[in-house]
């Protein structure tokens, strides 16, 4: 090529090639070094390889590795298919929530007092639904401190929980799934709902049969119950979950749920408690028998303190309104306080048919005839009379019955202790009623035509019993007074009289009008009829002496008056009980009832007597004074009172004009009070010209019937 006549720019060197260096050489005395590092040997070349043994084991755990980081892999993702496949069952058999919400099989029975309030309940109650929205936030945030802090951060378990909670089982010598479980809301929510299995009656022998069993413990049952909670936590939400929760869980009492429970402690809806009243209620989830304040009110209120304490520890409350809140704790509805009316609610279930009441599927309002003023005064009476005039450790029973002139029954008391479903003295028992049967005999008498001041002859008696031999009824004090007028009789209790008149006026005249009254019992067929050896109960002794005070006519005791659906307006059955037809003249109740007024002015009943106001009744003891008993009235109300031993223990120094009377009188006492005094209807008798000639038989005239007893007895003669 041509010159250009300019310079060639210089060369330089190309960057990307690093530039060449001569090599030094080698020492002659020393080999070259394997690029591998190895000492001789091995490659062709010169190179050295490694050791073949330890190569061999190297390349072995690296295949066993891989083999196990595959095969884990496999399996995981093998467990994962298997546990979102378990979890994908359970969603799909999972219903809309709202249909989990009431999940009883049984209904309730919620009872009604005079007045329209509610003093009982029965059943399993079920107050509405609430939900975790309309909830009182005290009580939502109390429920969350208590049972799960950490509900709205988890997927259905904790595992944190979880193995805290086998640590403190193992700690305390327990097995690991004894004790303290870990589980979540979302955990308890499915064994409240038996993790989706319904009760069958088929299956179980019965519902209690069937809780035990969702709440059995076992770890397949865990391994259901927390697949079955991931379920519930991919079907619903947090706060659907949480309402399913305040909806379901029983809280003693009968209750299901927070709504009832608030009811039947607060009388108010859960959707208006406070902190002291929601810690109260989330206290009851631990253990709801134990922990219900109409239990034990001072150890419901330390769960509830310690229950404001975690809701300050967890920042739901401040100090100031954990302070206020254990400062002033909650306090029981009125109803849930009194606990009235244990007898008197399982009485009257029994009133309706078992569908409508013990057995019921649905829930049932039941009005009564209960009075819990009336209630209080006999509880309260007969308590005081036990703690200040019975030896401290007797195992004596009482019962106690208050009920109007028509039948309805105000108050009862079936024993000292307040029970539900025990036994109930007042309606269940049957005693001997030895004098307090002695009204009817007389009774019989009057109704034929006698009169108060008719006169029988008190003095040994013997009547030969075909079958039985002679019978000699005796006097409770063993003396004979001579010829006493039927007042007297009945007023001292005397015996023989007693006896007289009844085989004078006929056994089966004084036995149809004890039953026409309301005994219906097996009636004696003896002499000793007219002395109460037949049984009966208090409550039909009670309103036998009703059928007197009302003017003669039978009465058959009632304390249902209403009995409907919930939320229906017309009653599916009504009052079943009240006055019936008349049994003796109302001439002869009225001269019935002043005799019975003698009784207590003047006789064996004196001690029940009441300041200012006209009182009736007679006492009653039987034989070895296995029962005492004392029945009386006012113009308002009738009472009866039975005092024994359950297994016949005969009674020391205590006849039915002593204790049961005094009884009566602090019952009465109180029922009365502010009562206007009303006079008893009874008709005095007019008094003779003159007695003695009365006693001598000096007034001859009377009625037929006066006549016809007095030649069968030689020994009535008639007094006006």
């Amino acid at each position: 090529m041509g010159s250009t006549g300019r310079r060639p720019p210089p060369l330089v060197a190309d960057r990307r090639y690093p530039k060449k260096t001569k090599r030094k050489p080698q020492p002659r005395n020393r080999k070259p070094r394997s690029r591998n590092g190895g000492g001789g040997g091995g490659r062709r070349g010169g190179v050295r390889r490694g050791n073949p043994i330890l190569r061999a084991i190297r390349a072995f755990f690296r295949r066993l590795f891989r083999s196990i980081l595959g095969t884990g892999l496999r399996l995981a993702l093998l467990g994962a298919l298997a546990l979102g496949c378990a979890v994908f069952y359970f969603y799909q058999q999972l219903p809309e929530m709202t249909a989990l919400l009431d999940g009883r099989n049984r209904g309730s029975v919620t009872l009604l007092d005079r007045d329209g309030k509610v003093f009982a309940w029965r059943g399993e109650q079920f107050g509405g639904q609430i939900t975790a929205t309309t909830v009182a936030p005290a009580l939502k945030n109390a429920v969350v401190a208590t049972e799960d802090r950490r509900f709205y951060r988890h997927f259905g378990i904790s595992p944190r929980g979880i193995a805290g909670a086998i640590r403190i089982n193992l700690s305390e010598g327990r097995g690991p799934l004894s004790g303290n479980g870990g589980s979540t809301i979302t955990q308890q929510t499915a064994k409240l709902l038996c993790l989706g299995v319904p009760y069958d009656s088929k299956t179980w022998k019965n519902e209690t049969a069937y809780e035990a069993d969702c709440r059995r413990t076992t770890l397949g049952r865990k391994i259901k119950e927390a697949l079955y909670a991931m379920a519930m936590e991919a079907k619903y939400s947090k706060d659907e979950i949480l309402t399913i929760y305040l909806n379901r869980a029983y809280l003693g009492a009968g209750t299901r749920g927070f709504e009832a429970a608030a009811q039947r402690y607060f009388g108010k809806s859960a959707n208006q408690v406070n902190i002291s009243e929601a810690a109260m209620l989330a206290g009851l989830l631990k253990a709801p028998t134990t922990y219900a304040p109409t239990n034990n009110l001072k150890r419901s209120r330390n769960r509830a303190n310690l229950i404001v304490g975690l809701m300050q520890d967890q920042g739901y409350i401040t100090p100031k309104q954990a302070a206020l809140a254990k400062a002033n704790p909650a306090q029981l509805s009125e109803a849930a306080e009194a606990r009235a009316g244990g007898y008197f609610a399982d009485w009257v279930m029994g009133a309706g048919p078992d569908f409508l009441t013990r057995d019921t599927t649905e829930d049932v309002i039941i009005r009564t005839t209960f009075d819990p003023r009336i209630q209080k005064a006999a509880e309260t009476a007969l308590k005081e009379v036990f703690e200040n005039k019975v030896k401290e450790g007797s195992k004596a029973e009482a019962a106690i019955i208050v009920m109007s002139a028509d039948g309805a029954v105000r108050a009862m008391v079936g024993g000292r202790k307040t029970a539900i479903g025990g036994f109930n003295r007042a309606t269940m028992a049957l005693r001997q009623t030895g004098s307090a049967f002695k009204p009817f005999v007389y009774a019989a008498a009057l109704d034929l035509g006698y009169t108060p001041n008719a006169t029988v002859v008190d003095e040994p008696y013997t009547i030969n019993v075909p079958g039985s031999g002679p019978y000699s009824p005796e006097n409770y004090d063993h003396k004979f007074r001579g010829r006493v007028t039927l007042t007297e009789a009945l007023q001292h209790s005397l015996n023989i009289p007693a006896v007289k008149v009844s085989e004078a006026v006929g056994r089966e005249n004084v036995r149809r009008i004890a039953h026409d009254f309301g005994l219906k019992a097996d009636l004696a067929d003896g002499p000793a009829l007219a002395l109460g050896a037949s049984e009966s109960t208090l409550i039909n002794m009670t309103g036998a002496y009703a059928g007197i005070l009302n003017g003669g006519s039978s009465v058959t005791p009632y304390g249902l008056t209403e009995l409907k659906l919930k939320g229906d307006r017309e009653p599916l059955m009504g009052q079943e009980g009240g006055m019936g037809e008349r049994v003796i003249s109302e001439r002869a109740a009225r001269s019935l009832v002043y005799m019975m007024w003698r009784a207590v002015e003047a006789g064996t009943g004196h001690r029940a007597k009441l300041a200012g106001r006209q009182v009736a009744g007679k006492t009653g003891t039987t034989s070895a004074a296995r029962d005492a008993w004392f029945i009386g009235f006012s113009a308002d109300y009738v009472a009866g009172v039975w005092m024994g031993y359950d297994d016949n223990t005969p009674l020391r120094g205590v006849t039915g004009g002593g204790l049961p009377a005094e009884i009566w009188h602090e019952t009465m006492q109180r029922v009365q009070e502010g009562v206007p005094p009303h006079p008893l209807p009874m008709l005095v008798p007019q008094e003779p010209s003159s007695a003695v000639a009365a006693r001598d038989g000096g007034d001859r005239g009377g009625n037929v019937a006066e006549n016809i007893l007095r030649s069968v007895l030689g020994a009535f003669t008639g007094r006006n």
